[in-house]
């Protein structure tokens, strides 16, 4: 049964469709070079706006260990994606600062990739084509990853449900594939998360 994560909210109206559409996560963006990013003191104000039970996690791209064990520490966030060149040596390092959950992403383009997601020290991992290029990578290189995973690259609403049949991710994760013009577009986040509870059920049964 795939979790929903909903990566790259920045503004109040896409808090209050995620508190309506109540995905299993929500992404706030802090990479400076993405459209996306928000402050802390933005995530801060966004997060306290979230209904009880949603997972917020803060996504990352070589930021400074420390930096990020603020925002987790301080609750703003609950856990770290890490998606640039981190490597096992920043794991152990942001391990000796705090305690709370991180996700490595990989980018996926061959077998090496996915034997380097099966080799990683983070909670969990995250399948990626790229740093948010919005395509999808070939799927079947995932096979090779024996661990759960966050599914991200190309999703939306329109491949999430196959997505999901073939492979079975723990958590599959949008950000583009739910916008339209760069902002988030409530009716494809709607769309999204009802083509993955579909499919949800329909394995149910």
């Amino acid at each position: 049964m795939s979790r929903i994560k909903l990566c790259g909210l920045s503004r109040t109206r896409d808090v209050e469709a995620a508190n309506e559409l109540e995905p299993d996560y929500v992404g706030f963006v802090f990479a400076p070079k993405s459209k996306r990013c928000v402050t802390p003191d933005e995530a801060r104000m966004l997060r306290s706006m979230l209904v009880p039970g949603i997972t917020t996690v803060g996504v990352f791209v070589n930021e400074k260990p420390e930096q990020v064990a603020v925002l987790l520490n301080a609750g703003i966030i609950d856990v770290a994606q890490l998606h640039g060149d981190e490597d096992g040596i920043y794991v152990r390092q942001l391990r000796e600062l705090t305690d709370k959950p991180l996700i490595q992403a990989f980018r996926i383009i061959s077998d090496r990739d996915a034997d380097s997601a099966n080799e990683s020290t983070a909670d969990y991992v995250l399948l990626d084509s790229g740093a948010g290029t919005g395509t999808t990578f070939d799927w079947r290189l995932a096979a090779r990853v024996e661990r759960p995973y966050f599914l991200a690259g190309g999703l939306n609403p329109g491949n999430v449900a196959e997505a999901i049949r073939r492979l079975d991710p723990y958590a599959v994760d949008v950000s583009s594939g739910i916008e339209t013009d760069g902002v988030k577009d409530v009716t494809k986040m709607a769309a999204f998360v009802a083509a993955v509870r579909s499919e949800r059920n329909e394995d149910h049964d």
